[in-house]
């Protein structure tokens, strides 16, 4: 059964209904990550004065939000007191080295809200409401708080990519990392291989979190920056091996292509790259996380998309690569897709 599909029965409006009032969960989540609940909780005894004196609210405003919070799962309700689950206690906690929680801050922005309110408006025309090129506009400041925040979603996904890049190579290299953003992955790279060297593009403002990121991992000088558009820079080079995360779904295949050709170019013979996408599967409805994002890519690019392993393998053979193999990351809704110069 689909996601989202009623058991067996009659049918009933429920889905519809849930569907209508989703953003009540969304909204839920961001005010308790914003009051700082779930520190709160973590500290017990949980019960209701507690959490209200901590969260300077309502102990009425705490009861029904802590209450909503428990009936989706996200908080335990257990004598009138509330305790993590097992999934806010690892991801929302602030004291859990795994704590998720900032994502809010660039997933709820406005800027990323804003254009859903005018969907049907989005869906006629086929591209965003957003000005000129959406998010992907030259210098758009979001992507500041985009690396600033969302580190914790992307670290898991470093180190098997990392791995994947570098096949166990602990020699001498040279690894650009394009719109490397937070720069987590080129960064986990340079840690796994003591004699790397990489290079992050991106906007100024954003590779100074990366260069920041870099320093606290202990490997900031075997780190360069090289500022500006993937469009429009001389990459330099040649490259063992070129990173392309979260980046492709922003464009249309005819400029991926482009760019998949200047990154070739980029390139030693045999050097690899490596994409780290949302790949849906071949129906474009499965699974529902890689798939659900190419609304995400509607709502906020001009021409993006998600796109299938079998989009991706044509754009590489298109640009001259070969051996194009995918390497879905576990529990991620990440592939990473490799392919030789």
């Amino acid at each position: 059964m689909n996601p989202g599909t009623e058991s067996a029965g009659p049918p009933t409006p429920r889905l519809i209904f849930e569907m209508l009032q989703a953003h009540q969960r969304t909204d839920a989540l961001k005010a308790a990550i914003e009051l700082d609940v779930f520190t709160a909780v973590g500290n017990g005894p949980g019960d209701l004065a507690s959490i209200a004196r901590h969260c300077h609210a309502s102990e009425r405003g705490i009861r029904i939000l802590c209450d909503f919070l428990a009936i989706h799962g996200v908080l335990v309700k257990e004598n009138g007191r509330y305790r993590h689950s097992e999934t806010s206690a690892l991801f929302l906690d602030p004291r859990s080295p795994a704590s998720v929680a900032s994502i809010a801050t660039f997933l709820g922005n406005p800027a990323n809200r804003e254009p859903y309110a005018r969907l049907a408006e989005i869906v006629r025309s086929g591209r965003t409401s957003l000005p000129g090129d959406g998010s992907v506009e030259p210098e758009n400041p979001i992507w500041v708080q985009f690396a600033e925040t969302m580190a914790p979603m992307m670290a898991p996904m470093a180190g098997p990519l990392g791995a994947v890049v570098l096949e166990g190579r602990n020699g001498a290299m040279h690894v650009l990392d394009i719109a490397a953003g937070h720069g987590l992955f080129g960064i986990e790279i340079a840690k796994q291989n003591p004699q790397a060297r990489v290079t992050g593009l991106d906007w100024a403002p954003v590779l100074r979190v990366a260069l920041e990121n870099a320093r606290k991992a202990g490997v900031h000088e075997r780190y360069n920056m090289l500022p500006g558009s993937a469009f429009e820079v001389d990459f330099g080079g040649p490259y063992d091996a070129v990173l392309l995360t979260n980046f492709l779904h922003h464009f249309d295949k005819p400029t991926c292509v482009g760019l998949l050709k200047k990154v070739r170019v980029a390139l030693k013979p045999g050097g690899k790259v490596a994409t780290l996408e949302f790949v849906p599967n071949e129906d474009r409805i499965s699974p529902p996380m890689p798939a659900g994002f190419a609304l995400t890519m509607l709502t906020s690019t001009a021409a993006g998309d998600a796109y299938t392993l079998s989009d991706l393998s044509g754009m590489y053979a298109e640009a001259g690569f070969r051996d194009t193999q995918a390497h879905p990351i576990p529990l991620s809704p990440h592939t990473v897709v490799t392919g030789h110069a």
